[in-house]
C-alpha cells in the first residue's frame, strides 16, 4: 500500500451512552485510527488526524474483504463539496474489527462517524477504494 501525498483532515465522532465506558470507546477509536488525537466531553468523543496513514486499517479492510462497493456507495452518497463521511460499528471497532454501517441503527450503541475533508477528496476516495 502506497499512501498518496494528499492533505486530508480525518475526524471521528461518536456519542457516549450512559452504559458505556469512556475508556472503551477511546480504545475502539484508537484501535482503528492509531494516529489520531482523541478528546471527550463525557457525552461524546471526537478524534482528529491529518495523516492519511490513519486510514491504513480501513484501507486494508476494504481490500482484504472486497468491500469496495459498500464504501464507495457510502462515500459517494455522502459527498458534498470537499467532504464525505461514513459510519463504522463502534462495538466492532472495540475488538479491532472494521464494519461499515449503512445507517445509525446498524450499530446498537450508535456508530462512529468518520468525516474526510480534503481539497482533493476525489483523490482520497480513488486511493482508498481503487488503489
Amino acid at each position: 500500500m502506497k499512501i498518496p501525498n494528499i492533505n486530508c483532515k480525518i475526524e471521528m465522532f461518536c456519542t457516549i451512552n450512559p452504559s458505556e465506558s469512556i475508556d472503551k470507546i477511546e480504545k475502539a477509536i484508537s484501535n482503528i485510527f492509531p494516529y489520531s488525537i482523541i478528546n471527550n466531553n463525557n457525552f461524546s468523543i471526537s478524534a482528529q488526524s491529518k495523516e492519511l496513514r490513519s486510514l491504513e486499517k480501513i484501507y486494508q479492510s476494504i481490500h482484504n474483504n472486497k468491500s469496495q462497493k459498500n464504501y464507495l456507495r457510502s462515500l459517494e452518497d455522502n459527498l458534498e463539496d470537499d467532504s464525505t463521511w461514513f459510519y463504522l460499528n463502534k462495538q466492532a471497532a472495540f475488538v479491532d474489527q472494521i464494519a461499515i454501517c449503512e445507517g445509525t441503527n446498524e450499530s446498537p450503541l450508535g456508530p462512529i462517524k468518520v468525516i474526510l475533508t480534503s481539497s482533493n477528496i476525489d483523490g482520497i476516495i480513488d486511493w482508498i477504494i481503487f488503489d
